[in-house]
This record gives structure tokens, C-alpha cells and sequence, in this order.
């Protein structure tokens, strides 16, 4: 799978990009999506306009990880993985018996939107398996990322020379796009639009960059580590109504 969004929807990390990288701009001309579609065969490709785009293969998919793909009220996801508790998650969040892995996080991500009963560290935690997702929601122009805490799914994500961001199950799509300004994406991590990168297993401690070199000694975008000494400030959950848009709070 593949998500490449506008700077002005998820700015990437300026960690992530690294000095005299040969990156180029990966929404110019459909060039990376260009770029999947002749790699992954029967792929699609769903634009979202000013935003970016999403795009996705069933091709050679692993039966233990499949990729999963669905739009429900202007919120779109791509899913790649399994999630463990289903059927608790389902009676959670009120879903029918055909709910899948893909419904499930987005109603998981409607759910803290609109009416916020917990923090999108629980949340994010609350979802045990092996995965990785990109969601977008078009009417808050946000996207809202994560993978599981052991790192199951390959999931990487970079710079491109514009500053968007890209993600991708692929590391070759991102290294065509990001050059050297790319990485894996960090384990136990979750990315949102208006908060950036955080843990969801340690949600009070920052994460701080450190810098990856590769075989040639090269800087090659950057790990994130929990710092142990650094904690984030912590408020309370303001009290709303189920009406109240949380997007802009998590």
C-alpha cells in the first residue's frame, strides 16, 4: 500500500529528511503513483485532489496480512495486517457481526473524532495484532497513522522534496520518491496531522530523532526513540459534546 499526502495535510518530520538527498516531488505528474501502478500489478489508485492519494494492491498479498481497503463517510483507510480482538473491538464500538479489520479502525478513529471517550494513545493500544494503517479523513483534511509495537507489517515512510509525506508497505516506492530521506516507520507509534508523531506505548515521554546511516556511511532519515527523560505535558480531556469535532485535539 501507498499514501502520499500534501505538506499542508501531514508535514513530515524534519528529522526524516536528510542532507543532499536525491528526492524528487512524489505528487508532481502522478510520478509515484506512476511508479506503483507499473510495480504492483491490478493496483488502484484513489486521488484525493489537493490532499494527495492513496493506492493499493492485492497482488502477491500474504494471506496472514492481507491488504484491506474502504471508504465509510468520507474517512478513507488502507489496512494491512490482523487484529487479535476482533470480536471485543466490534462489541466496543458497536459494529455488526461482517465488520472487518478495516471498518473496525475506522470507526475506531469516528469514534475519537466526534466524540473523544479516550485518549488516540488508548485508542491506537486498544488495537492488539499485527498492522499498519493509513487513514484519511477528507473532511477534516487529516490523516491519522500507526503501526503495531513489534513492527509486523513492513512499513516505511519519508520526505519527499517538497516535505509531503509518503508511506508505503514498500521501501523501493519510498526510496524513489524520498531518496535517502527515509525510514521505517517507528514501532508502537502512531502519526496524526495536527499532533505529529507520538507512543502510544509510552504516551507521556517525547520521542526524540536519531539520525540512521546506511552501508556507505551516508545519513539516511532517522529512527524516533522514547525519551525517558523528556515528558510531555500533560491536560485534561476538556468536556464536550458528542457533537464536538476532536480532530483538532488528538
Amino acid at each position: 500500500m501507498l499514501a502520499v499526502f500534501d505538506k499542508s495535510v501531514a508535514k513530515s518530520p524534519e528529522a526524516l529528511q536528510s542532507p543532499n538527498t536525491e528526492s524528487v516531488c512524489a505528487l508532481k505528474d502522478g510520478f509515484l503513483a506512476q511508479n506503483f501502478s507499473s510495480s504492483h500489478p491490478s493496483s488502484v489508485i484513489i486521488n484525493l485532489g489537493s490532499a494527495g492519494f492513496l493506492a493499493y494492491s492485492s497482488d502477491k498479498q500474504n494471506p496472514l496480512l492481507p491488504r484491506l481497503f474502504a471508504v465509510v463517510d468520507d474517512i478513507f483507510c488502507l489496512f494491512q495486517g490482523h487484529i487479535e480482538n476482533v470480536a471485543q473491538l466490534k462489541q466496543q464500538y458497536g459494529l455488526n457481526k461482517v465488520a472487518n479489520e478495516v471498518i473496525i479502525v475506522i470507526e475506531a478513529y469516528r469514534t475519537l473524532r466526534d466524540r473523544g471517550p479516550y485518549p488516540p494513545d488508548q485508542v491506537v493500544r486498544g488495537i492488539q495484532g499485527k498492522f499498519a494503517f493509513v487513514l484519511f479523513d477528507s473532511s477534516a483534511k487529516s490523516a491519522f497513522v500507526a503501526c503495531d509495537s513489534e513492527g509486523s507489517v513492513p512499513f516505511y515512510w519519508g520526505a519527499d522534496s517538497e516535505g509531503h509525506l509518503v508511506l508505503s508497505t514498500d521501501s523501493e516506492i519510498v526510496k524513489k520518491g524520498c531518496g535517502k530521506s527515509f525510514a521505517p516507520f517507528p514501532k508502537g507509534c502512531f502519526f496524526t496531522s495536527s499532533g505529529g508523531l507520538r507512543s502510544y506505548e509510552h504516551p507521556l515521554n517525547e520521542l526524540k530523532p536519531v539520525p540512521r546511516v546506511d552501508s556507505s556511511g551516508e545519513v539516511c532519515g532517522a529512527t524516533f526513540k522514547v525519551d525517558a527523560e523528556a515528558k510531555k505535558e500533560t491536560t485534561g480531556i476538556p468536556r464536550v459534546g458528542s457533537a464536538a469535532n476532536w480532530s483538532q485535539n488528538y
